[in-house]
């Protein structure tokens, strides 16, 4: 089984400002999963932010390209998503995902990734 615990969301930011979020790997995970960070916005479906593709390449979706970065620690059990630039249109519930034997194709797929956190509220005001 593999566990994923997301943090760092929570509380209120302000339009500009920055955040990093935390994604707790535990479990049967690999140098060679890949893990995503989506969203959820209110009333609206989930959507990918970015990922690090069998633990080498990482991805971006456009709107987030050139703010936000994600990338993994050294002993490959935490995933981060630093986010800069903050919009209101950031707003939403943020999850972290896993799959091990996920596909490029799939990268941004949200029904195809097996593992999921509970997800954490990135707030921006502005």
């Amino acid at each position: 089984q593999v566990q994923l615990v997301e943090s760092g969301g929570g509380g209120l930011v302000q339009a500009g400002g920055s955040l990093r979020l935390s994604c707790a790997l535990s479990g049967r995970t690999s140098s060679t999963s890949t893990v995503a960070w989506f969203r959820q916005p209110p009333g609206k479906e989930r959507e990918f932010v970015a990922a690090i593709f069998r633990g080498g390449r990482s991805y971006h979706a456009d709107s987030v390209k050139g703010r936000f970065t994600i990338s993994r620690d050294n002993a490959k059990t935490t995933v981060f998503l630093q986010m800069n630039s903050l919009k209101p249109e950031d707003t939403a519930l943020y999850f972290c995902a896993l799959d091990n034997r996920l596909i490029l194709s799939s990268l941004r797929v949200a029904a195809d990734y097996d593992y999921w956190g509970q997800g954490t509220q990135v707030t921006v005001s502005s």
